[in-house]
């Protein structure tokens, strides 16, 4: 069976090859702190089903305790290193709900089941803000199955992107984000499809964009929220055009070699 991507909405995608269910940074409520979800409706139970989730920074709308305590208890949990010491509420979770805590580093790599989970660098801010101190780096992951899907979490263009993630068939990559301004340490649309021409996969989904914003901010730059899935489809076609991009709705599938 041909790999699926779901994008849930902001960074949260389920990624299915093998016969293996890979969360990703699992986000399943309408508001949180200052932010609120203006698009799509939130995921079903269905998008809790995962044989192992995958978290790439600390940062609370990527690591969100919450959520994670939706999963079924057991489900194993991928982490960047230090993610435990930093922020005590994962032994909780593993504590109550029997949550199975892997960290890793860039490089690692962890089996699950017929899928291998490969970290790569990513060029983010790793820390649990807005205070303490940088323990554990922001990563990218690769799911190396049938096919090679890359969600490359948050991240910003860094010299040898393309060295450290290697060949890969899919591509999830971040084009926005959730508030009116991003700084180099995130791919916007124009950044992202810079990303894509490195990268060279297949396919791509677009991600971390048009789900969240922050609360009475409608209307500050507005097209930031509406507009960098639509953006990323067109400047991608003119950097990558051998890449087959999919700008999927809220909760939407694709298999993307079936698509191409």
């Amino acid at each position: 069976m041909p790999v699926e991507v779901t994008w849930w909405g902001h960074a949260t995608c389920t990624i299915e090859d093998s016969g293996v269910r890979v969360l990703t940074d699992p986000l399943f409520v309408r508001r949180f702190a200052h932010l609120r979800r203006r698009r799509g409706a939130l995921p079903g139970p269905e998008a809790t089903v995962a044989d192992v989730v995958l978290v790439s920074h600390l940062h609370s709308d990527h690591l969100h305790l919450p959520s994670l305590a939706r999963l079924a208890p057991g489900t194993r949990l991928i982490v960047p290193v230090g993610a435990v010491r930093s922020v005590p509420g994962l032994r909780t979770l593993r504590r109550v709900r029997g949550l199975r805590i892997t960290e890793v580093a860039a490089g690692d790599e962890v089996r699950v089941g017929e899928l291998l989970v490969r970290a790569v660098p990513a060029q983010h801010d790793g820390r649990r803000l807005p205070v303490g101190p940088h323990r554990s780096p922001a990563l990218g992951y690769v799911v190396e199955g049938e096919a090679r899907t890359y969600f490359a979490g948050d991240t910003g263009l860094f010299d040898g992107m393309a060295e450290a993630v290697g060949p890969v068939d899919v591509a999830l990559l971040p084009v926005g984000g959730w508030g009116p301004y991003l700084d180099r340490t995130h791919l916007d649309a124009g950044r992202a499809a810079q990303a894509l021409a490195r990268l060279v996969p297949r396919s791509a989904v677009p991600v971390h964009y048009g789900t969240y914003w922050p609360i009475g901010m409608d209307g500050v730059r507005p097209h930031e929220f509406h507009s960098p899935g639509d953006e990323f489809v067109r400047k991608a076609a003119l950097l990558a055009p051998d890449v087959a991009v999919h700008r999927l709705n809220h909760g939407e599938h694709v298999r993307p070699e079936a698509a191409r």
